[in-house]
């Protein structure tokens, strides 16, 4: 395993996610409020939306088809129609540079 750089870190805006492609996948990488970064599969387990188009509210990522909350600090799925958990990523930041370990 390991990390590619996917943004610089000033260019992601605490409270904002935006997706990556890393090692062929789809990846949400979300910056909570107090500049922590968390990196989850872009995809919801009720019908494969795209996570990282959603609203990020403090550590929840909304998904934009159907409403349905993940906790991007554990992957979690905490409200329906979603059920289970997506993957996390390991994140790093190295010299301002933000990096997500891949397969």
């Amino acid at each position: 395993m390991s990390f590619e750089r996917v943004a610089s870190l000033d260019e992601i805006e605490p409270g904002t996610a935006r997706v990556v492609e890393v090692g062929g996948e789809s990846i949400a990488l979300c910056r909570v409020e107090d500049g922590d970064l968390y990196a989850i599969e872009n995809r919801c387990t009720h019908d494969d939306g795209p996570l990282g188009e959603g609203e990020l509210d403090g550590d929840r990522i909304e998904c934009p088809r159907h409403g349905a909350l993940f906790d991007v600090t554990t992957g979690r799925a905490v409200t329906l129609p979603a059920i289970g958990k997506v993957r996390c990523y390991a994140v790093e930041v190295a010299d301002g540079n933000v990096q997500i370990e891949v397969d």
